[in-house]
């Protein structure tokens, strides 16, 4: 099969079209026909050798942990799935190698599910690793209808679902974001305030009672700013600064989870939840995407096309 793949640690500059074997399938597994694959921080952080002392990593290392494809082949044991079947996961392994950077690859059954028939491949993509974030950050917190949260970095991929997940359940949101993204936080039903110093007054000015929850989905100071607006630190979830767990309340790692993505399909298969995708590129141009990626100024989602 065609692959962009390592054969070591590296940058974008590694990162090379091969040709390597097709995936074995294990029992309670699928193979996956890759339709598209969604572009995320941590396949080039994870690349460079930035999780090496928590995750074990082979050699060539495949990238990418978001697919969106149609089921190949099935392994042993597996009701859940036929041939043909559409699907889209987050397929996190134990060990960095074998993503979906590629043709083919395969995924146990709880990282997967039927993929939403109101997405097509791209959006699809753009979904599992970001929404699945997004979906557990809220679920630490669980904002009912009428409460305020606070989203930093509310037009990014992650962000960008926080928001709609949050309004989905009844939250009134306030997305921090640069001005250029202001109109497009309000078409999803966040109110903008710009990040950077003083954004504790400006959020304030919107909300002077404080917030009842907050997502810090950048890091920087977000957690410092969120504080002194939470009447309980316990209501914080970051993805980015693990003293937000210091403070009580909690730093996520993102897990695997089939049932999740079926939540997340029904919100976009009722209208709740749309994916914008800022560009897609070529499988064989996924170290340009890797650069675009790397600029922090992305819209909504990157993904690759196979």
């Amino acid at each position: 099969m065609r692959a962009m793949a390592l054969n070591n640690y590296g940058t974008a500059d590694e990162l090379t079209e091969t040709e390597l074997p097709d995936p074995k399938v294990a029992p309670g597994e699928v193979l996956i026909r890759v339709r598209a694959a969604g572009v995320n921080p941590v396949d080039w952080k994870l690349a460079s050798g930035g999780l090496d002392p928590v995750m074990e990593a082979g050699f060539p290392m495949i990238p990418g942990w978001d697919v969106a494809g149609v089921v190949e082949a099935t392994g042993f044991d597996v009701p859940e799935y036929r041939v043909g079947d559409e699907v889209y996961g987050y397929i996190r392994k134990d060990w960095a190698q074998n993503g979906a950077y590629a043709e083919l690859v395969s995924a146990s059954v709880r990282m997967i599910a039927h993929k939403p028939l109101s997405l097509d491949w791209n959006q699809a993509a753009g979904v599992p690793l970001a929404a699945l974030t997004a979906l557990q950050s809220i679920d630490r917190v669980v904002p009912v209808s009428g409460e305020t949260v606070l989203v930093h970095a509310a037009a990014g991929g992650v962000g960008s679902f926080g928001v709609q997940i949050a309004r989905a359940r009844g939250a009134r949101v306030i997305g921090t974001a640069s001005e250029r993204n202001h109109e497009f936080l309000r078409s999803l039903g966040a109110e903008p305030v710009t990040y950077g110093e003083g954004l504790t007054e400006r959020v304030r000015a919107l909300a002077p009672e404080g917030v009842d929850a907050a997502l810090d989905f950048v890091g920087e100071d977000a957690v410092e700013a969120s504080l002194p607006l939470l009447e309980e630190p316990a209501r914080l979830v970051s993805i980015a600064d693990p003293s937000a767990a210091e403070h009580g309340g909690h730093y996520l790692w993102v897990r695997p989870d089939h049932d999740d993505l079926v939540e997340l399909g029904r919100l976009a298969d009722r209208g709740k939840l749309s994916v914008h995708v800022e560009r897609a590129f070529p499988l064989s141009e996924a170290a340009d995407a890797w650069r675009l990626n790397q600029e922090g100024r992305t819209r909504g989602k990157i993904v690759l096309t196979v």
